[in-house]
């Protein structure tokens, strides 16, 4: 399987550079609804053939930029499968299982100097132990082991000691603080926006950036799928009887790290770090013996849920899903839109199915729907694998 199979091409200005004025204020792709829908690409009247495709294998390459304009301006008309978020709770079976994931964005990156007076900048991965943290450092000559770097105002220094240049098997360095990391990264850290979102951190994205549920201190990007949901939104599907659990996965740096290798069985994924309580493994045990849904709420929930076979505890998880995995828990997902080439559009693809995801994004671009963390997001089913019941 080739990574020039899940790529596509997206005008910039469909990448939201801000969330909605209310967190459960976008749209929504009800995907199961647009698969019963004519395919536009067989039906050129409708006028939005579909822009490209994730499969090479079907004879097809993604579209040029020139394509994907000519079906995207104007905007095609709505069709049945195109909601909004507030309908969400119609679209969710009473009964149904919602699993969150509520961990919560610390602020990882801190700018600073070495000693010589050299600016750097450190994008932290994670705190390890009440002083350590593992971060990638940024500057024009990397630190070396022993070498003290600083941060904040020079009346108020907060130094660190480089331990390692490197850690084995990774180009991570553990950094030991004076003080404890948490602290000093609440005061002196800025919020970690991803890349492709164009504007320094504000007090909006203090409290965007992160869910309504979000708790346990440890992610340096948010599970943005989970940002959609307002307290409104979170009552009127209790009334609707369905039912909510959650697990933490601290997202990683890794996450918006591209895939380099075109062989994906050559693609190391990144790990990271996960539990699932008692109470949610039991909620899940319950659901899956009554025959009633698992909904991860994300692809970080997705992948914890996966990784432990919602079982109870706490590890690591690396695991990299791809088309032909037999999911074991979940039987549906909400999830954002996601980056060309990216290890979540495979797990997507791998989730509803390739044709699925195709025809999914055609449309979104063509009916103008908004990208990535503070986009829209879709509704997927579990794709039928051979074998399945």
């Amino acid at each position: 399987m080739k990574l020039s199979d899940f790529d596509y091409y997206l005008p910039e200005e469909l990448i939201a550079q801000y969330p909605p004025e209310q967190r459960a204020g976008g749209r929504l792709l009800d995907v199961t609804t647009l698969m019963q829908l004519p395919d536009a690409n067989d039906n050129p009247a409708a006028g939005t053939a579909l822009p490209g495709s994730f499969d090479a294998s079907a004879g097809q390459s993604p579209a040029s930029p020139q394509t994907v304009t000519a079906c995207t301006s104007p905007q095609a008309a709505p069709t049945a499968a195109d909601r909004l978020l507030a309908d969400l709770p119609e679209l969710i079976a009473p009964g149904s299982l919602l699993v969150f994931n509520d961990t919560r964005v610390i602020h990882a990156r801190l700018a600073g100097r070495k000693e010589s007076g050299g600016r750097i900048e450190v994008m932290v991965e994670r705190i390890d132990g009440e002083h350590e943290v593992l971060a990638m450092v940024r500057a024009s000559h990397p630190p070396k082991a022993g070498s003290r770097l600083y941060f904040g105002p020079e009346d108020a220094t907060e130094g660190v000691t480089v331990v390692s240049a490197r850690e084995p098997g990774s180009m991570m360095l553990r950094i030991r603080f004076d003080a404890p990391a948490a602290g000093v990264l609440e005061r002196l850290g800025e919020l970690p926006l991803p890349p492709y979102i164009q504007h320094q951190p504000d007090q909006a994205d203090e409290a965007r950036y992160q869910t309504v549920f979000a708790r346990e201190p440890g992610a340096v990007a948010a599970p943005t799928a989970g940002l959609h949901f307002d307290e409104a939104l979170l009552a009127a599907l209790r009334a609707r009887g369905i039912e909510s659990a959650h697990l933490t996965l601290h997202v990683g740096a890794g996450t918006f790290l591209p895939v380099r290798t075109e062989d994906l069985s050559q693609h190391h994924m990144h790990s990271e770090r996960y539990t699932l309580s008692p109470k949610t493994a039991q909620a899940i045990a319950r659901a899956k013996a009554e025959g009633r849904p698992v909904v991860a709420i994300g692809t970080t929930a997705l992948r914890a849920l996966e990784a432990s076979g919602g079982v109870a505890g706490s590890g690591e998880t690396d695991l990299f899903i791809t088309p032909g995995y037999r999911f074991r828990v979940v039987d549906r997902l909400f999830t954002n839109f996601h980056l060309p080439k990216s290890t979540l559009l495979i797990l997507v693809s791998a989730f509803a199915g390739r044709e699925t995801i195709r025809r999914a994004y055609a449309h979104a671009i063509a009916q103008r729907y908004r990208f990535f963390s503070y986009g829209d997001a879709m509704l997927l089913d579990r794709a039928p694998v051979e074998g399945d019941a």
